[in-house]
């Protein structure tokens, strides 16, 4: 991985360096203590002296050991990129980093801009994002850069369902038995049985294409992924599904309900009204759409979509988390009724947990694609835990949402 600046623009160090700039690094950890008013971050310096962060109360703990003082720099200038970009240098390490992400979101109000990129580095992580939008173009390319990394890849570490989503779990379960019962909890909310037409907008690799076609529902699957197209037709090759390589804003047609499984994610605000005016357009009237999305809290969300932070810029070219206030108030000028939401975040946690699980595993038994070299395994490793502890935090969250459209049909544009 990068050595050198990386995107936080810090300058690499030397020891006289360090002895005149360690009193600039202080006053960075000075911040975090003060905004850590519950957990603890027990932490190594590169002077060998040791600083407990934090201690008020509460948990949890964590370790962290910085070997060079840019680590903080990387921090306080570049947010999250600049603190991946550190740990990828070599710049800090942990034992385990979940903690630390899970107290980052945990402190998010009182640690405010501690860890969000600033200056010239948050204006070039920006417009890297903004270039990154996702009109229809650029959404199949943005599609193209997670979804078609190869079949291969993601069947050596998600269950054997092939969902990459989060699961429900219940006490006792396996990680397929909790994607099966979220799965089940999605086709129950479409309300489809035999005989009906379901549009599933973002079918992944078939898992609920699969779920509602045993059921005898007529499912039409889209995506934007080559690589999940000829998956899904695979898997579901004699059940009554159509899958095509459509974007969700040029569907036709009429459906009895729709499912949309973590893919809102992938359309940014820009495009929210267009996501939701075509589940409006798709469903008749009285039918019913079950939406699995991830939102992150109210209280930042403006903040963090002023800012790109190291999931868009590494991760989910295009993405954000969305703005549950704001997406429900736009379903509902659509004319779609928002009816009983369920959030389960500390299950996408589990579920994070136990992809990492699989993935060292795979790693250990040398199962991923030879095409991927150490870095990408790291950057990967990397993105789970982080993912993890946001929701452990409970800053994200992950719901489950009913919308239904009223019998005289959507509102019209917004």
């Amino acid at each position: 991985m990068d050595k050198g600046l990386g995107v936080s623009g810090v300058p690499r160090e030397g020891g006289r360096i360090a002895r005149i700039v360690a009193p600039l690094y202080h006053r960075i950890l000075d911040r975090i203590d003060a905004g850590l008013a519950v957990g603890a971050i027990d932490t190594v310096l590169p002077d060998g002296t040791r600083r407990l962060l934090g201690g008020r109360g509460g948990a949890p703990v964590a370790t962290v050991a910085i070997h060079r003082w840019r680590a903080l720099g990387r921090l306080a200038f570049a947010g999250s990129i600049g603190w991946y970009e550190g740990w990828a240098a070599g710049d800090w390490s942990s034992p385990d980093p979940v903690p630390i992400f899970d107290l980052f979101m945990r402190n998010r109000a009182t640690l405010g801009d501690v860890g969000r990129a600033k200056g010239l580095a948050r204006i070039a992580a920006r417009l890297f994002h903004i270039a990154r939008r996702n009109d229809r173009r650029g959404a199949k390319r943005n599609i193209a850069a997670h979804y078609d990394l190869g079949n291969d890849f993601y069947a050596e570490w998600l269950d054997p369902t092939l969902t990459y989503s989060s699961a429900i779990f219940a006490p006792g379960d396996t990680l397929e038995q909790a994607q099966r019962r979220k799965l089940a909890a999605i086709l129950a909310r479409t309300g489809a049985g035999a005989g009906d037409r379901v549009l599933e907008i973002g079918c992944g690799w078939g898992s609920f294409a699969l779920t509602a076609a045993q059921a005898g529902a007529s499912v039409h699957a889209i995506t934007l992924s080559a690589e999940q197209k000829a998956v899904v037709e695979q898997r579901t090759a004699g059940l009554p599904v159509e899958v095509s390589l459509v974007d969700y804003r040029d569907v036709t047609g009429t459906y009895d309900a729709v499912a949309s499984i973590e893919m809102v994610e992938a359309v940014g605000q820009e495009y929210w009204p267009d996501y939701l005016a075509a589940i409006a357009r798709a469903l008749r009237p009285g039918g019913r759409a079950a939406i699995q999305l991830i939102a992150i809290a109210d209280d930042v969300w403006d903040a963090y979509a002023r800012n790109t932070d190291f999931i868009q810029r590494y991760i989910f070219p295009g993405g954000l988390l969305i703005f549950e206030s704001r997406f429900r108030a736009l379903a509902e000028a659509q004319g779609l009724d928002w009816r009983d939401r369920t959030g389960f975040g500390a299950d996408y946690a589990e579920t994070l947990r136990q992809w990492r699980v699989r993935f060292d595993a795979a790693v250990a038994e040398g199962r991923l694609p030879a095409r991927f070299d150490q870095n990408f395994v790291d950057l990967w490793r990397y993105y789970l835990m982080y993912c993890e502890g946001g929701f452990r935090g409970g800053g994200i969250d992950v719901a489950q949402v009913t919308l239904v459209k009223g019998e005289k049909g959507c509102a019209g544009p917004v």
